[in-house]
């Protein structure tokens, strides 16, 4: 029998510590990958939280969702220019539903913990170190990687229940599903 999960979405409160997350992830990408801000810009990506996802975009078996678009709706691009489009769909239900399980958890550092993983997968898929498209064994090495990357990054952040979730998700090997789609 399968278990109701009501679908919250996140309050101004919750979306301010998303803002700040997305900010954190974004400055550790930025260093490791050596990614300048204007250079974000070729990064085509967005993360949208459960108020603002489409009912496909929607899943209640994970932190978040990542498609693949062929353009960005809000995005004109110079004559046939095309270029993907990636979407970060987190799952507001399935995060509150982790912390309100686990009292260790706290929202700042497990958010900065998903949308960085996220990111990384948009810039290995922007840069062509992983085709986002590949094998059921393919994205379980991926998301190894992705994972090692994440705790790397992560793991000398000075915030407040960081260790609790690098240790909560230590053996994790699902973050995200990935789907690709057209506009």
């Amino acid at each position: 029998m399968a278990t109701f999960i009501e679908r919250v979405p996140f309050q101004d409160a919750e979306i301010a510590v998303l803002r700040h997350s997305t900010e954190i992830a974004e400055d550790l990408i930025s260093n490791h990958y050596r990614i300048s801000t204007s250079e974000w810009k070729r990064y085509r990506y967005d993360i949208q939280s459960l108020k603002d996802l489409r009912e496909e975009e929607i899943t209640d078996e994970a932190f978040a969702q990542i498609h693949r678009y062929s353009t960005s709706p809000h995005q004109r691009l110079r004559g046939g220019e095309r270029g993907d489009y990636f979407k970060i769909c987190l799952q507001d239900h399935v995060i509150r539903r982790a912390i309100e399980r686990d009292a260790h958890i706290l929202l700042l550092p497990l958010t900065a913990y998903i949308i960085t993983h996220e990111l990384i997968h948009v810039v290995r898929f922007a840069r062509f170190l992983q085709r986002f498209d590949s094998t059921g064994v393919e994205q379980e090495n991926e998301e190894k990687r992705v994972h090692a990357i994440t705790f790397h990054l992560l793991h000398n952040c000075q915030i407040k229940g960081m260790p609790e979730v690098l240790h909560a998700f230590k053996d994790c090997r699902t973050m995200e599903t990935f789907l690709g789609s057209s506009p």
